[in-house]
């Protein structure tokens, strides 16, 4: 069966053909379906599917069009990462003694989308707990990167990405705390954007068997995937707006305007490397094929600033921070031995492993003093976008690895230019933007020789997250975007 052309359109050009009436919500979800039955025992990116729910919304999405209707999704097949919930569906993280859990209502971003008009196909594969770049788990099986099955399609959203590269659908939603929506995006050559922190309310992306409650969970952020960029804004204002069951809590509902409308007003810092973690040679030098273009664009690029806070310090202090935060959920065997191992360090050993084991075992008090550093960052971020707009650095210091699903992640190591490091150091890119909240915009920029996607990070202001969603777009239209895999673009 031939693809049909709309397979890898964007949701903006498959709203234009829907209501110009060139195609119906029926057909755009009949092909998406069978796309995931074609194709998906090779991927296994949808762990959850809810076709016969799916087509339903579909007839009603094709009555509402004909009834003169108009919503921002309306008629457009998606996906969703499987750690929301979705009512009378499994939620489980990828946890077995979870795998009976079934969800009694949507979390409130799937409201959100689906009263935009959206269709939900089905559920899309995680690893367990969200705590890895890799999506395996002992219910569903391992997701594989359509560019290469014996490669990671990343993670945790890592199911999102590789159904989005595949063709299923032109949306999804996933959540970020270490890299979770932009390095899956990096790894499959698609679209991603961490939002500012706490901009969109998260209630619902919840692991089982908590209530689905108004949270406050440090660090942690939901957000857009999607083939385009300009998709990703369309997506992000209707995940927007206030929790009403969240104690009034003001989240923002207008977002500043992007900083500049054209390529050629753009001020941006590029960073294609740093030794606390090198990128391979493939990752540096697409970042600076980029920036060369970008300069021949009219961009003013600069390629190092003594405004740029120190990525040592603070990348030990994300280690902190975030396993601190993730240590909440650790059993209490599992933290007691941190603890203890933690109370063994010298106070000289200040490797990111290091920093990962206090965190741990991080008192309170210390936290706060963590806190304290954190917004001394921020300050300095501040400071630097008066002189930049955007900062445009790797998510990740290699294109997609191969599967490996050895248990201690501390164990791992990964080849950069042939150079093994620590696996779990990969966290300090992603962390750039995570530990002082600031959004972040991940985009594609071709191809390692090997045919592996690579991309960059385009991180923004805080609150200001449509000057890089707004560079991202000039830079697709400028340069183009996502590319289909061979294998699977029939």
């Amino acid at each position: 069966m031939a693809k049909s052309e709309w397979s890898f359109k964007s949701a903006v050009e498959l709203s234009a053909a829907l209501a110009a009436k060139k195609v119906s919500a029926v057909e755009l979800t009949q092909d998406a379906i069978d796309r995931i039955e074609r194709h998906d025992g090779k991927i296994n990116a949808i762990c959850v599917r809810d076709f016969d729910r799916a087509l339903d919304a579909a007839r009603e999405a094709d009555a509402a069009l004909a009834r003169g209707e108009r919503k921002p999704l309306l008629g457009l097949p998606m996906t969703v990462k499987e750690s929301y919930n979705i009512a009378g569906l499994p939620t489980t993280w990828g946890n077995p003694a979870h795998k009976d859990f079934i969800a009694r209502e949507d979390a409130l971003p799937v409201t959100r989308v689906k009263d935009a008009g959206t269709i939900v196909l089905g559920k899309t594969n995680v690893p367990l707990a969200l705590a890895d770049w890799q999506s395996y788990n002992d219910i569903y099986g391992t997701t594989n990167n359509p560019y290469d099955l014996g490669r990671t399609p990343g993670g945790s959203s890592g199911g999102s990405s590789a159904a989005l590269a595949a063709g299923y659908g032109p949306l999804s939603i996933g959540s970020d705390i270490g890299g979770s929506l932009r390095v899956p995006a990096f790894h499959c050559g698609v679209y991603a954007h961490k939002p500012t922190f706490d901009l969109l309310p998260s209630r619902g992306h919840t692991p089982p068997p908590a209530p689905a409650l108004a949270y406050e969970r440090d660090l942690a952020v939901i957000g857009p995937m999607a083939r385009s960029a300009g998709d990703l804004s369309l997506l992000l204002d209707v995940m927007a707006g206030p929790d009403p069951l969240d104690n009034g809590k003001a989240y923002r509902l207008e977002l500043p305007a992007a900083r500049h409308g054209s390529l050629k007003e753009f001020r941006v810092l590029v960073i294609d490397s740093d030794p606390v973690l090198p990128t391979d040679t493939a990752v540096r030098g697409s970042i600076n094929t980029l920036a060369d273009n970008l300069a021949k664009a009219g961009v003013r690029i600069d390629r190092s600033s003594p405004l740029l806070p120190d990525f040592a310090a603070s990348s030990r202090l994300y280690m902190r921070m975030l396993l601190s935060f993730l240590a909440a959920s650790f059993s209490p065997e599992f933290y007691a031995g941190a603890a203890a191992a933690a109370a063994t360090l010298p106070a000289s050993n200040n490797s990111l492993q290091a920093e990962r084991l206090r965190g741990i075992a991080l008192s309170h008090r210390d936290w706060l003093l963590a806190r304290g550093g954190r917004t001394r960052l921020r300050a300095q971020w501040h400071e630097l976008f008066k002189s930049f707009d955007a900062v445009i650095c790797p998510v990740m210091p290699t294109p997609a690895y191969p599967h490996d699903h050895s248990p201690d992640q501390e164990q791992r190591r990964i080849l950069i230019d042939g150079t093994a490091h620590v696996y779990t150091d990969q966290l300090v890119w992603p962390g750039i933007a995570t530990l002082p909240g600031l959004p972040a915009t991940a985009i594609p920029t071709g191809f390692a020789p090997d045919g592996l996607p690579v991309g960059v990070q385009i991180v923004g202001p805080w609150l200001e997250d449509r000057t890089p969603l707004k560079l991202a777009e000039l830079i697709e239209r400028e340069f183009g975007g996502f590319v289909p895999p061979k294998m699977f673009g029939d």
